[in-house]
């Protein structure tokens, strides 16, 4: 039986070419494919809807201390900055309290201040800011741009001011849209007061701001009554957050329903004095938590509150 002769397969060099461009073909169609997919072209091309990026992730554990300072408000924020951290300071407590405040401050190894927020000029969130200025490095100062007519007199207004001279410094007016710090997965902004703003109350000049830290987020009100949280949701911005400071120690005339359910947190702090004159928080605020299933914590009970997050879960618990 005769052996079959191999047959071998010869290509002319036509035939070369056209494989050669196919190849060439396929591959700038895979190159074009990831290019637009990657910008989201793509599903606008076949009509699908626009697929979102994951949102970028920040490093580091968020450390957020709402301290005790009695019937006064103070808190400090730590970020993780890759190695290093962004310290801010909202708030500096009520006359009374400077040194618990720098003891407190102290004790957690607060060398630097990035950003003091002072959210408005009231002596129970400003009556240590001289201190805090005299006694740590402070790099930028914010406060609401109250109006010339409405500027205290108070001596612990002009103690503030005259630390800030000595330390040649200079504040920058916070207003809605101002981001103070931003990072990998992270950002820090004004929400309130809005420009054009006219508020007759200096409560409602609070610098409100919103605090993201990958999937959660943080909101500090200072003392904005409920009348200026209706302007912060008619402005649109967002509010939800999983931690809220509650508005004015807890007081009634702040943390309006719809503000709440805007907000909608997992946690409340309330910052108030332990038997504290005002009565705060006020039943109402406290039954309206309570109806929302909020897990609420109160400084005057227990002491200054820590709040931790990786950037998916939060972790409230008493610092102590």
């Amino acid at each position: 039986m005769a052996k079959k002769k191999k047959q071998t397969i010869r290509w002319s060099k036509k035939r070369i070419r056209q494989v050669a461009e196919l190849v060439g073909f396929l591959l700038l169609l895979t190159v074009s494919v990831i290019s637009l997919v990657s910008s989201g072209e793509l599903w606008n091309i076949l009509g699908l809807p626009e697929q979102e990026s994951p949102a970028p992730m920040p490093t580091g554990e968020l450390q957020v201390y709402y301290l005790d300072v009695g019937q006064g408000d103070s808190a400090l924020l730590r970020i993780p900055a890759g190695e290093e951290t962004y310290t801010v300071l909202v708030d500096a407590g009520d006359n009374g309290k400077e040194e618990q405040l720098l003891q407190e401050l102290s004790s957690l190894g607060v060398t630097t201040i990035d950003a003091a927020v002072w959210t408005h000029p009231h002596a129970d969130h400003i009556g240590g800011a001289a201190e805090v200025l005299r006694a740590i490095e402070v790099e930028n100062v914010y406060m609401p741009p109250v109006p010339e007519n409405m500027t205290p007199t108070s001596a612990t207004y002009e103690a503030m001011l005259d630390a800030m001279l000595e330390r040649g410094l200079r504040y920058t007016e916070a207003t809605a849209g101002m981001v103070l710090y931003e990072g990998e997965g992270v950002s820090l902004t004004v929400v309130s007061p809005q420009p054009g703003d006219d508020w007759d109350d200096l409560n409602d000049w609070s610098v409100v701001l919103r605090l993201v830290y990958g999937d959660t987020a943080f909101l500090f009100t200072g003392d904005a009554e409920a009348v200026c949280e209706q302007k912060i949701l008619d402005s649109g911005w967002d509010v939800s957050c999983d931690v809220l400071k509650m508005g004015h120690h807890g007081s009634s005339t702040s943390s309006s329903p719809a503000f709440l359910d805007a907000c909608a947190p997992q946690y409340a702090v309330i910052s108030c004095g332990k038997d504290n004159s005002y009565g705060h928080p006020h039943r109402e605020t406290l039954a309206a938590l309570e109806e929302r299933d909020i897990t609420y914590f109160r400084t005057d009970t227990s002491g200054t509150i820590l709040a931790t997050s990786d950037g998916t879960t939060v972790v409230l618990r008493p610092a102590a």
